[in-house]
């Protein structure tokens, strides 16, 4: 039977999956996780882990020297888009297949960032909190920020990016965007630069993967570029801003304000933004739909099926673009 090591507790419709067909080594349950590692490494072939916000455990990434304690490691399953908890560049260089879960969440993180944007535009939050404290009664809710005539700039133009885009065409909102490169199958303008888009924009919307090459590229330079009536929305991962930055321009107005579901140390989240009653937060729900769940769980379980019958796997990432595992000799390991 094959073994698979779970680093961090995953959905019960994964476990159910996988315990059904494979020996399941739950590292996260073990009293001491290394001599279970020198016990079980040499049997382990693959390995399915999760983004920290949906494993329960945020102190469980894969790294390289983790990897390399499990010399038959053939893939490994990520439930998530984003995969910077684990080193894919070492499983790239390893010969270490790497999936993800992409697609199967897209609209519902789209949706959950145009309800930030309007929440942050509109102040319905504050509204609410304001009927439900009686306040109706004194008189009126002030007027607030409107989304027209405004231009939304995109960082991260892929599959999330895009969707917001859509919706943004909806309520009549301009869009540019800025990759690492054009995308010649849109029609947005395109920034070459992230300073220039947040000069030409008044919404920024942050849809780009996090980890080491992103780590704080929303700087203070860029959200002052968006100027005292900008908004930022951030829906990727908290890294992506420098979080003292945002909080310094928030208080002193030098934007508007801010649409956050996501937090440089989640779950962990600064007094300085909780205490600001305009800026919209939530708890990283933005595919946390029992539809979108679900769906990201089966993907796991599809890509580690697939494998283990000898298939295509279903969702590869780029840094590990085989749908099957590699010959033995591309990996340095000797696989």
């Amino acid at each position: 039977m094959i073994s698979v090591l779970m680093p961090a507790p995953l959905p019960p419709l994964i476990q159910d999956a996988l315990d059904a067909r494979f020996q399941v080594h739950r590292l996260y349950a073990a009293p001491d996780r290394d001599a279970m590692l020198r016990h079980i490494g040499a049997d382990v072939r693959a390995v399915a882990t999760g983004v920290p916000i949906l494993t329960q455990d945020v102190s469980a990434p894969l790294t390289g020297a983790l990897m390399s304690a499990l010399p038959a490691l053939e893939i490994v399953a990520n439930l998530g888009v984003g995969y910077d908890n684990i080193d894919a560049a070492w499983a790239g260089a390893n010969g270490v297949i790497v999936t993800n879960t992409p697609d199967v969440l897209t609209e519902e993180t789209a949706d959950t960032a145009f309800g930030l944007l309007l929440n942050a535009v509109r102040q319905f939050a504050r509204a609410e909190r304001w009927l439900r404290k009686g306040q109706w009664l004194e008189g009126q809710f002030e007027p607030t920020a409107s989304l027209r005539e405004r231009t939304m700039g995109i960082l991260g133009l892929g599959r999330i990016g895009k969707a917001i885009a859509r919706r943004a065409e909806a309520f009549g909102v301009k869009v540019l965007y800025h990759n690492r490169k054009p995308d010649p199958s849109v029609g947005y303008h395109y920034c070459s630069s992230l300073l220039e888009m947040a000069r030409l924009c008044d919404i920024l919307m942050i849809a780009a993967p996090g980890g080491p090459q992103t780590h704080n590229i929303v700087n203070r330079e860029v959200i002052d570029a968006l100027g005292s009536d900008g908004i930022l929305v951030n829906i990727a991962r908290g890294s992506l801003v420098d979080e003292s930055a945002l909080i310094d321009a928030l208080r002193e107005k030098r934007i508007l304000t801010a649409a956050l579901d996501v937090y440089a140390h989640e779950p962990r989240v600064p007094l300085e933004l909780i205490a600001m009653d305009h800026v919209v937060l939530l708890p990283h729900v933005g595919s946390a739909s029992h539809h979108a769940r679900d769906a990201m769980s089966q993907l796991v379980i599809d890509n580690l099926f697939a494998w283990a019958d000898g298939n295509d796997v279903l969702t590869p990432v780029a840094e590990t673009p085989w749908r099957r595992s590699p010959p033995r000799n591309v990996s340095s390991r000797g696989l």
